[in-house]
């Protein structure tokens, strides 16, 4: 991996890992995709089957071999880092922690339309918010880096972290 990128759900991860990849002529990988493809079925369909638990456990299980045989830029989860086995495994990685930090506001606002992520669904407005500030702490631990998105386009926060990462440098090999 090249980059690591993390934040509450809505703040860009995929979508600034997949222009940031292709800025820099690297694969992207989207942690939720590879669970997807592992597990043959939707991240909805693993929570309705099989709760939580399982897909935070399957999440680990996917993290762990991501980090070690993928290379380029890796969008995680909003609930990613949160896991205390998964913090542990991004704490100790060599590769920048990047985190897209966003207002609850901004998150609403992205999300309004958004049917397709069981949180959403389950927690409502206030539950949303609620979920966000309880996660805030641990975003901002395991991060080096930190843009805010609010008032970004993804290119614009694609930039702001090309201005604060030297991936020229990096000891980590491209694909």
């Amino acid at each position: 991996m090249r980059a690591i990128l993390v934040g509450f759900m809505g703040s860009g991860k995929t979508t600034v890992g997949e222009l940031l990849a292709q800025r820099l002529n690297l694969t992207h990988r989207d942690l939720d995709d590879v669970i997807v493809e592992r597990a043959g079925k939707s991240i909805q369909q693993i929570f309705d089957d099989d709760g939580e638990a399982a897909f935070r456990q399957l999440e680990h299980t996917v993290l762990a071999d991501t980090l070690v045989n993928s290379k380029g830029i890796l969008s995680t989860g909003g609930g990613t880092p949160i896991q205390a086995a998964n913090y542990e495994l991004l704490r100790k990685s060599a590769v920048p922690v990047i985190l897209l930090n966003v207002k609850p506001e901004t998150v609403l606002a992205r999300l309004a339309d958004d049917g397709q992520r069981p949180l959403v669904k389950e927690l409502g407005v206030d539950g949303l918010i609620g979920l966000k500030e309880k996660r805030d702490a641990r975003y901002h631990e395991i991060s080096d880096i930190e843009i805010d998105t609010d008032d970004l386009t993804p290119e614009e926060v694609v930039d702001a972290i090309l201005a604060h990462v030297n991936f020229k440098n990096s000891e980590h090999d491209a694909v």
